[in-house]
């Protein structure tokens, strides 16, 4: 399989190319399977009449066969890298096929799946061949063949290459919906003993120049008549989960550091699979720690969406989420003296604290009490979670769970909440 397309689903010119392009397809679509960071955004590009739209219902995403949902066409420009990170399967001293595209064939690629209706878009990052300014140049030209030559208008996210000319960044800018720079270690420690070849500033340079890229022309469109577009999608960045012994709550305040610093649009986590044999890292037969990537990616979105702190998220001693409730109820069982609240009384951010609550149904809450009191037979309704809310409100006085209100009481009640449910994102 090339990523996720088969072979024998190819058909017509597709499936005449050389075997040599079939070689490097088969290569690097399945190396691009540890970037995690590709979920795509809609945009609306402005650009004149071609193919492809990068509207937010016009991105294909798929799952691969680890189970992450991925954006198609994903591909790596090039696995021959001059880095040797100790967690990467493209370090320069594995013993590995080497492979790398032309921009003119990624650009064919891309075309070609696009018009059999394979994809929607492209993801495409790239070791570092040569040097920086080489490997950005080489991505930079797959941009403007796709955008200037084919008039290609559809979703692209390319990566950034840290340390190359700031120049070839901000005209990449330029032809990208979306951009990232990966950090992949979330401490100086870590990335001196895993990564040596990068430097924290090397990486937070060109994503401070993306951010106020973005600013800038956000500023500039607001009156002006030629809209400018550069990253209209934002950008994002991975961590690494596992490589390094790097605790749940460096990764968080590392997050929050690039939230607010960098504006980041998104933040994900990968959790490492054993790909090398070192002592600085995992055992190779070990499993990739998938529930505590879950874990990170619910205390996310408290960060993003429902006001909290990364301090509040793990306070005290704790250095790691618990993995076997989510976050937020964790959180909950820490400050079992706001509880309960009443509904119709706490403000949205106190909703937003109640689990089982999300950002929508606080909205619900709020605007129905304008006019009404809120009952228990309204919050289902309104989307609340009320098998785990009804621990932590009363509703007009009244309590309606089964345990008495201590953390101990509410767990056995929960039974608990199997780890693999998912928190959801707004309910």
């Amino acid at each position: 399989m090339f990523g996720i397309i088969k072979v024998d689903e190819m058909e017509g010119g597709l499936a005449m190319l050389a075997n040599e392009i079939m070689n490097k397809l088969t290569t690097l679509a399945d190396a691009a399977k540890y970037d995690v960071s590709c979920a795509s955004s809609g945009v609306d590009r402005k650009g004149g009449k071609g193919l492809g739209n990068a509207a937010a219902c016009g991105i294909c995403h798929t799952w691969s066969s680890d189970g992450r949902c991925v954006s198609l066409l994903k591909l790596l420009l090039s696995n021959d890298c001059v880095f040797d990170c100790a967690y990467c399967i493209n370090r320069s001293s594995n013993d590995i096929r080497r492979e790398s595209f032309t921009a003119e064939e990624i650009a064919t690629l891309t075309m070609e799946f696009y018009r059999r209706n394979y994809i929607e878009g492209l993801f495409l990052s790239s070791a570092i061949e040569k040097n920086p300014d080489h490997t950005m140049e080489k991505i930079l030209k797959v941009l403007m063949l796709l955008r200037k030559k084919e008039k290609f208008f559809g979703y692209i996210h390319v990566k950034a290459i840290p340390g190359a000319d700031p120049i070839l960044i901000k005209q990449a800018g330029m032809f990208a919906d979306r951009m990232s720079i990966n950090i992949e270690l979330p401490s100086t420690p870590s990335l001196k003993l895993l990564a040596p070849q990068k430097k924290p500033e090397k990486l937070f340079l060109p994503m401070k120049q993306i951010a106020d890229g973005i600013m800038d022309a956000r500023d500039g469109n607001r009156h002006a008549v030629n809209k400018v577009s550069f990253v209209p999608a934002g950008q994002s960045t991975q961590m690494v989960i596992g490589a390094s012994p790097d605790s749940d709550r460096t990764i968080l305040q590392m997050s929050q550091q690039l939230y607010n610093r960098f504006n980041m649009k998104r933040v994900y986590y990968s959790a490492y699979m054993a790909v090398n044999d070192s002592k600085l890292l995992p055992a190779i037969n070990t499993a990739p720690p998938m529930l505590r990537e879950h874990r990170l990616y619910q205390a996310d979105w408290l960060l993003r969406f429902y006001h909290f702190d990364a301090g509040e998220i793990l306070e005290g001693p704790d250095q790691n989420l618990d993995l076997t409730y989510d976050p937020k109820i964790s959180w909950a069982f820490r400050h079992m003296d706001r509880f309960p609240m009443e509904i119709n009384k706490a403000s949205y951010e106190e909703l937003l604290r109640v689990p089982g609550i999300g950002m929508v149904s606080a909205r619900r809450i709020v605007k129905q009490r304008h006019l009404l009191a809120v009952s228990f037979d309204d919050l289902k309704k309104m989307g609340v979670v009320v098998k785990r809310a009804r621990y932590f409100v009363t509703c007009q006085g009244r309590f309606a769970g089964d345990a008495a209100m201590s953390e101990d009481a509410i767990k056995h009640a929960l039974n608990p909440v199997p780890p693999y449910e998912q928190m959801s994102l707004f309910n």
